[in-house]
């Protein structure tokens, strides 16, 4: 009798054992391009990691932070089901027959921004003419963004002194190489600030509505696997809306993830105040049709696009949280 009791105990303990590695292998593993190094600007993501909502909805995340991953091509091929991306690149990878598909917007408002000094003069969209206007390529979101800008104004390309400068511009401002700078609304200009610079922001999302960052799938995932992009929505969803409502829980989360990031860094902690005013929005997730048909007359401005392609089929809404 008492051999059969240790060898229940003995069975018990073992199942007991396997439960957690039996959970953990239930979960399906979603590897996520991310776009760029780890950063405040990703703390939905963080938030939705630590607190287990994405364990909750049977995935096991894995951020891929891989400057040489391109999220966009591995989703089209169906290697992997998702990327974040920005929002430009949808119609562009369709044009090139890829079936991406944008399922959720994370990011309500474009946001790429011109800065320069206050003392420069620059204060709108026309004063840049003329002027030596520093950028890091000639290519993505702060190209797209600024030629969308130029649009707004109706001033030719040409009228503007472009400077590729590379990922320094605010030593290029701040050392007079450049009258003004392509950045991201919620980061150089906080940089700038933090120096003691007094600098005129001229933000995209002030006088053009574009499609923004956002969640990439495809129509075969889509298709098959509905379940999987409801829950990866959700999970960012509850994410953004945790980081949104608590900066200095979510700022403490973020130390967690972001090697270096230190317990009070004021500048880090401005650049995720400004970055969570992107991420408010009335409809969490939801892709306006006005923003991607802004976004694909600006491609087509630029030379990016031609031929046909149905922007309606770049995006879909059907899959966030009701």
């Amino acid at each position: 009798m008492k051999r059969i009791f240790i060898i229940i105990s003995v069975c018990t303990a073992l199942l007991a054992a396997c439960a957690p590695a039996a959970e953990k292998s239930a979960l399906q593993a979603v590897r996520l391009p991310m776009g760029y190094i780890p950063n405040v600007q990703f703390a939905p993501f963080y938030v939705a990691a630590e607190k287990g909502y994405f364990n909750e909805e049977g995935i096991a995340i894995d951020f891929d932070y891989k400057f040489e991953t391109d999220g966009v091509t591995l989703v089209g091929a169906g290697e992997l089901p998702f990327a974040m991306v920005s929002g430009e690149q949808v119609p562009l990878a369709r044009a090139q027959g890829l079936p991406v598909v944008y399922a959720m917007a994370w990011w309500h408002g474009y946001p790429v921004a011109v800065a320069a000094l206050e003392e420069s003069g620059i204060r709108t969209v026309e004063d840049l003419k003329g002027k030596k206007v520093g950028i890091p390529i000639l290519a993505g979101a702060s190209y797209i963004g600024f030629r969308a800008l130029l649009n707004t104004a109706g001033i030719d390309p040409e009228e503007v002194n472009l400077d590729v400068i590379g990922y320094n511009q605010v030593e290029a401002l701040v050392g007079g190489q450049v009258d003004a700078v392509v950045v991201y609304a919620n980061n150089e200009p906080v940089q700038l600030a933090a120096r003691g610079y007094k600098v005129n922001v001229i933000r995209v999302v002030d006088f053009v509505n574009l499609a923004s960052n956002g969640l990439l799938t495809n129509e075969r995932t889509l298709a098959e696997n509905p379940e999987l992009v409801r829950g990866m929505i959700r999970a960012i969803l509850h994410g953004v809306e945790d980081a949104i409502a608590d900066p200095d829980e979510t700022y403490r989360i973020c130390r967690g993830y972001i090697e270096g990031l230190a317990e009070d860094d004021p500048i880090q902690k401005q650049v995720l105040a400004e970055t969570r005013a992107f991420w408010k929005s009335d409809r969490p997730g939801w892709s306006e049709l006005a923003a991607w048909q802004n976004m694909e007359a600006t491609l087509r401005s630029m030379g990016l696009l031609s031929g046909e392609l149905d922007i309606t089929r770049a995006f879909t809404n059907d899959f966030l949280p009701e």
